[in-house]
């Protein structure tokens, strides 16, 4: 892959020789294409379930269904901009979630 030396833009193949799509610089110069950069194709399928997509944090934080004393946090801005965020937990022992409002 080679770049415009005008304006840095990736130099596309046009007719004969290639050629920068933003300033119309043209060369007819071979164009180097270095192996490192294909694609390979992939040789295993991986599988993540919903529950690897996330990582949440740890607070001491009583549940109030079970009383355990540790949970997960996030936060979401489910109000207007000018307003805080709220607060969501859940039980790491239960799942049990609720939010906190400020």
């Amino acid at each position: 892959m080679e770049f415009c030396p005008k304006c840095g833009a990736v130099l596309v193949q046009k007719a004969k020789n290639y050629g920068c799509p933003r300033c119309n610089y043209s060369t007819k110069d071979k164009v180097k294409l270095h192996t490192s950069e294909k694609i390979q194709e992939a040789s295993e399928i991986v599988v993540v379930s919903s529950k690897d997509t996330q990582t949440f944090p740890k607070v001491a934080e009583i549940c109030k269904k079970c009383k355990n004393d540790e949970c997960y946090f996030w936060t979401v801005q489910t109000r207007s901009g000018d307003e805080a965020e709220t607060k969501f937990f859940k039980c790491t022992k239960c799942e049990y979630t609720w939010r906190e409002y400020r």
